[in-house]
């Protein structure tokens, strides 16, 4: 008996690309990462040397891709990327391994190997709604996206530095999207870099508009079958995948150096 059609399916959102060529897949992985870094600046989302996105390798799984420390996120080219081992060895690239990047991006990696991608910035509104202690409330439709689907981590030990930080982090963040970093910010994952991305400048921008509803009045929760029932249609690795690709495409068009093959 055939199954009724899903409501990603019903609004027309199409698959990820797939590739059984390691080669032609890492690179992928790598474009998206560099792509991730140029959505973040544009959002408003990289302040000084704080922030990293991983990707994990298609050929080595316990190893990931990051940015050298200190690079902006609107210059990093593909070339720059380092790879990096589980025991924090740069395999290749230049430059030095942010280590609250290894700390935290390493534990998550270990801890989820269904994640391929791993992003962590300190956008203004994810630190200043992190202080609240509180989870995201599915207030618009947009923020069902993480209905039952990110968690808290209610500790805060200063600057992530040593791994068993890490492991706190990748316990709390559990089997969700998302973990709020409580003083501190959120961190986001995805079955692809794109999503891991998308599940991020999301998020900060929920967390703004409930900043700003909570601001202004009570704001009216949505009930949790509907919230339930929007998450299907918002919250899935499909939908994020595709809201990665549409950003991106300004970007490609204003810089295609990014993307030559």
């Amino acid at each position: 008996m055939d199954q009724p059609p899903t409501i990603t399916e019903l609004a027309g959102i199409p698959g990820r690309p797939e590739s059984d060529d390691l080669d032609e897949e890492r690179r992928r992985r790598k474009t998206a990462v560099i792509g991730g870094y140029r959505i973040l600046s544009r959002f408003g989302l990289d302040e000084g040397i704080s922030g990293h996105i991983t990707a994990r390798d298609p050929e080595r799984p316990d190893t990931f891709w990051t940015a050298p420390f200190g690079r902006h996120f609107s210059t990093v080219m593909p070339d720059e990327l380092l790879h990096v081992a589980s025991d924090g060895t740069i395999l290749s690239g230049r430059g030095p391994l942010n280590r609250a990047a290894f700390v935290i991006h390493s534990k998550v990696h270990e801890a989820r190997p269904e994640v391929i991608g791993a992003v962590h910035a300190h956008g203004l509104q994810g630190k200043a709604f992190s202080s609240l202690h509180r989870l995201l409330s599915p207030i618009t439709q947009d923020a069902c996206a993480f209905h039952d689907d990110h968690s808290m981590y209610e500790e805060y030990h200063g600057v992530a530095l040593d791994e068993e930080e890490g492991r706190r982090i990748a316990q709390a963040l559990g089997a969700n999207k998302a973990v709020i970093l409580t003083n501190h910010g959120h961190l986001t994952v995805g079955t692809s870099v794109e999503s891991a991305v998308w599940w991020y400048v999301s998020m900060e921008r929920s967390m703004q508009a409930e900043l700003t509803a909570r601001a202004a009045g009570e704001p009216v929760v949505l009930h949790d079958k509907i919230a339930a029932r929007t998450y299907e249609a918002v919250g899935t690795e499909k939908v994020g995948w595709f809201a990665y690709s549409t950003i991106i495409q300004k970007i490609a068009a204003e810089e295609p150096e990014l993307f030559a093959a």
